[in-house]
């Protein structure tokens, strides 16, 4: 008996797959359709065809399974080289630079990792070959989804899955014992090496799965591994007790094959997970901090959890706390650092338990007072140099989230000015210092400050603050094409996941919003806000606030009420730096229900809030709105605050305002 299926005839799509590839102006095309519509079938036949016609072309295979979609660059590890790990835009661009091939044959792009997912939208963006894609529509991570929402591949739907699942029970049920074990260690780890699977099972039983048509071998850089041929073949129940033994042994073939290689380590230590030989506590720390760094955040907290099960470690509390923090689960990250005893710790153990703590508090429980408190109340424990300006530069952001600018700067400026300040502190230092320096009107001091962040080995959402002080340096200049392109730089997918794309959507709809693009800056905004609001980040209120403002000056005046009152519920302290645009949004809604006094004081307000911060070129944008109002007097603040603020939108609106 074998597998009890036809797979449906796809004739005209196997004719628009050729004819994609034999377009020159092509990038290829994703191939949709549920499981057992023929997806893998139709491309195999469309690449042999490739291949008859490009005989030297160099085609390469990777393959999305349950069990890779666990491990960062799972389906791609064997076609990319990783010399180090960094920061994930770094790894990606290596990754991409590292992978060679004329025509590359993705399957079940649905089962993805986030890593991967993401190279392969990078590749499609930059056409560097021919793409052949399959993929559920339904299941698929956001970076393949965007190969056809953005218009990089051509799209192809197959037909829906004819097969009747009580006759592929039944079809399993038969199966011989021998082929279900081949398919229990599959439901572990998807694909295994041949030489493997045959040493843990046997020839016959490898033979017997392929004759059936359960199991299929691909080649993975000169090395032949087993995958199943359908999704339906993983998840056979195992007893735990059984489950932890296969895991032990395919633990130590895996381990014996691992390469220097992110995926492969990572591969292991995800085995050693719930196995009966579980990884040595150093070990595991180490998988668990590779893990946080590549922003695999869910891995990182299930693999630091396993070391707290065994032993309370202080490194394992601080990927954990950490990894919970940015998942914007802060009162779960408070129970996991506040459980540590900081009296015995030394001073380096002091800081990397401080840093995260205070951080959490400021942003995700809304606790900025308290986390300036902490975190100088430590401050006065330590007295190694590196240690003090860390807890500075930390101290600076905080400043510029709580609306002082002013203090930030000078905090930032006095850890850029020491020679021995680490590569963390010159990563917050810089970041701060470049937003400061766009929002007061120093729009020399930017581009120098930008560059100096962004030259670091920094957590990655500081990037974002680097990318509003870019864009808002560039509007101020009136130069909105390049800050649309810097904008759409900062909304790729090197964050990988969210909340990292949603902010670099917020910059999009910031220039949208200055080009006047209000409805478009508004539909953008309008999931952005919904992600980022269920994080602690100031990033959640300021997106609020500027969908307020599209809403209101599109025309929408009760949905921009709506929104704007959820604004200012969830504004406080640490989004205060962002209070002239909360201002500013309270203006246009009164404009838009035909308050035009109300509107002139509320533009007025922020204004003032801008000029007391410091915020001078915030303060030219509010008092150009004014003016856009109906302020008559708007046109003397300009004066003043262009003093401060010189650049073209201040030039502009002054002319506007005296005419």
């Amino acid at each position: 008996m074998t597998v009890p299926w036809n797979v449906p005839q796809q004739g005209d799509a196997l004719g628009a797959l050729i004819a994609t590839l034999d377009d020159p102006g092509a990038l290829g095309a994703v191939v949709l359709g549920p499981d057992g519509s023929g997806k893998s079938t139709l491309t195999r036949l469309a690449a042999e065809q490739y291949r008859r016609s490009h005989p030297s072309a160099l085609l390469q295979r990777a393959t999305g399974t349950g069990t890779e979609r666990d491990i960062p660059f799972g389906a791609f590890g064997h076609l990319v080289e990783l010399s180090d790990i960094g920061k994930p835009a770094a790894l990606l661009r290596a990754a991409r630079e590292s992978l060679r091939a004329d025509l590359l044959i993705v399957d079940d792009a649905n089962q993805l990792d986030v890593l991967s997912a993401t190279l392969l939208y990078q590749l499609a963006s930059a056409g560097q070959m021919k793409l052949l894609v399959t993929s559920r529509a339904d299941t698929a991570p956001q970076a393949v989804r965007a190969l056809w929402q953005d218009g990089l591949l051509r799209r192809i739907d197959l037909a829906t899955d004819s097969t009747d699942p009580t006759v592929a029970q039944d079809f399993l049920d038969a199966l011989p014992a021998s082929v279900r074990g081949v398919l229990n260690l599959l439901s572990i780890q998807e694909p295994i090496a041949l030489t493997d699977m045959q040493s843990m099972t046997s020839r016959d039983a490898v033979h017997d799965a392929e004759r059936l048509g359960v199991v299929e071998r691909f080649d993975r850089a000169g090395t032949e591994f087993v995958f199943t041929t359908h999704p339906m073949f993983i998840g056979a129940a195992l007893a735990d007790a059984d489950a932890a033994h296969l895991r032990g042994k395919l633990l130590h073939l895996t381990a014996a094959r691992a390469r220097e290689h992110v995926t492969d380590r990572l591969r292991v230590a995800m085995l050693a997970l719930d196995s009966d030989v579980p990884q040595s506590i150093p070990q595991a720390l180490a998988a668990a901090g590779e893990a946080l760094r590549l922003g695999d955040l869910a891995l990182a907290e299930r693999l630091s959890r396993s070391v707290l099960d065994r032993q309370d470690v202080l490194t394992a509390r601080l990927v954990l706390g950490q990894a919970l923090a940015w998942q914007g689960r802060g009162r779960e990250a408070e129970a996991v650092l506040s459980a540590v005893d900081a009296s015995g710790l030394r001073a380096d153990e002091l800081m990397s338990w401080a840093l995260p703590r205070a951080a959490n508090q400021f942003w995700m429980l809304g606790q900025p007072e308290q986390a300036t408190a902490f975190l100088q109340s430590t401050r006065g424990r330590l007295t190694d140099t590196a240690a003090t300006l860390t807890i500075d530069a930390l101290a600076a952001t905080f400043a510029m989230n709580a609306g002082n600018p002013v203090r930030a700067r000078q905090l930032a400026d006095d850890v850029l000015d020491a020679s021995d300040a680490p590569e963390v502190a010159v990563a917050w230092a810089a970041s701060t210092a470049s937003l400061c320096a766009a929002r007061m009107g120093r729009f020399d001091d930017v581009e120098p400050l930008a560059t100096r962040a962004s030259g670091t080995e920094h957590p990655g959402l500081l990037r974002f603050t680097v990318g509003l002080a870019h864009i808002t340096a560039l509007l101020m200049a009136g130069d909105i094409a390049g800050a649309r392109t810097a904008a759409q730089r900062y909304t790729d997918f090197a964050e990988l996941q969210q909340p990292g794309r949603a902010i670099g959507e917020v910059l999009v709809a910031r220039v949208l919003l200055e080009d006047g693009d209000f409805g478009s800056a508004a539909d953008l905004l309008g999931p952005a806000a919904t992600i980022l609001d269920r994080t602690g980040y100031s990033w959640g209120p300021l997106a609020l606030t500027l969908r307020a403002c599209a809403l209101a000056r599109s025309g929408q005046l009760a949905e921009s009420a709506k929104v704007l009152a959820r604004a200012e519920s969830r504004h406080g302290t640490k989004s205060a730096l962002f209070a002239p645009e909360l201002g500013l949004a309270r203006a246009w809604r009164l404009s838009a229900g035909r308050d035009s006094h109300g509107a002139i004081a509320a533009a007025r307000q922020a204004a003032a809030m801008a000029e007391r911060s410091g915020q001078f070129a915030v303060a030219v944008l509010c008092w150009r709105d004014a003016a856009l109002l109906g302020d008559v007097r708007a046109g003397s603040a300009l004066e003043r605050v262009a003093a401060h603020a010189d650049c073209d939108v201040a030039r502009r609106a002054l002319v506007a305002a005296e005419n």
